[in-house]
C-alpha cells in the first residue's frame, strides 16, 4: 500500500528484516538456506535436501575445516 500523502511505497519492515538477516549471515559465512532449498528443488528434483540444521553444520564445517575438510578458510 502506498503512502496517501506522497504516493511513495510504504516501507515493508518484514522484508527489510529478512534482507538484513541474509546480509548478516553472508558476512559471517552462512549462505541463505532458502536459496539453497529453491536451487535443489529446481535443479535437482527428487534428490534429498538437507535440513536447515544440517545445512548450517555443513557450511560451518566447510568454512572452518571441521571434520578434516581441506577447503577450510585460513586467514594466516
Amino acid at each position: 500500500m502506498d503512502c496517501p500523502n506522497c504516493a511513495r511505497p510504504r516501507l515493508d519492515l518484514s522484508r527489510l528484516a529478512a534482507k538484513l538477516r541474509a546480509g548478516a549471515e553472508l558476512m559471517v559465512g552462512q549462505p541463505d538456506y532458502d536459496n539453497y532449498r529453491r536451487h535443489r528443488e529446481a535443479r535437482h528434483p527428487g534428490e534429498p535436501v538437507m535440513s536447515r540444521e544440517a545445512f548450517f553444520l555443513e557450511r560451518q564445517a566447510r568454512r572452518y575445516g571441521e571434520g578434516g575438510s581441506a577447503r577450510a578458510f585460513r586467514c594466516c
